[in-house]
């Protein structure tokens, strides 16, 4: 199942639908009621406010299995921020999350600016250190992201990462010292 934050005219969920397959579910979530028109078959919509809490915690009732999250709504780092504290726990261990649109993390309209604390790309930069939770000797920082994510993909407005469960990383030796 695919879960597309940001509807819009639609075009994205039919796109989405011709990808992965006429059987495939994907759900387009807005905040305009106007986007209920675009239902179909394979495709749901539902409206609700993506920086509430609660509307995320009904989506995930609703949708128990997302294997794709694509954040591409309103931007605001409160929603950006919000949708990915609630939804990336929620994609299955193979799946993947993307956040479109991280530039507006820069800019001050959209609650934004270069390294300024609580945008959407200053968190998904703290991932980083998570991701490499293991190493942070001599106490390891092992969180709910260490354990799930195999990577973080950092594109121009895009940051996509893979989920993967994740175990300690084992360094094996090969070959005799040379000393």
């Amino acid at each position: 199942m695919v879960i597309e934050i940001g509807v819009s005219h639609g075009g994205s969920l039919q796109m989405w639908r011709e990808y992965f397959g006429p059987g495939a579910p994907i759900v387009g979530v807005d905040n305009d009621p106007r986007c209920e028109a675009i239902v179909e078959d394979s495709v749901d919509i539902v409206i609700g406010d993506q920086a509430d809490r609660a509307f995320h915690a009904e989506l995930r009732r609703r949708y128990p299995h997302v294997d794709i999250v694509i954040d591409d709504g309103g931007h605001q780092m409160t929603q950006q921020i919000a949708t990915f504290e609630e939804l990336f726990p929620h994609v299955q261990p193979h799946g993947v999350y993307l956040c479109e649109d991280v530039h507006t993390s820069y800019f001050p309209v959209f609650g934004g600016g270069l390294r300024k604390q609580g945008t959407f790309i200053e968190r998904a930069k703290s991932l980083v250190d998570s991701l490499h939770g293991w190493y942070d000797a001599p106490d390891a920082h092992i969180d709910a992201f260490t354990l799930s994510a195999h990577s973080v993909h950092f594109y121009d407005s895009i940051v996509v990462i893979e989920k993967r469960p994740m175990s300690p990383p084992k360094a094996d030796q090969v070959g005799s010292p040379s000393f």
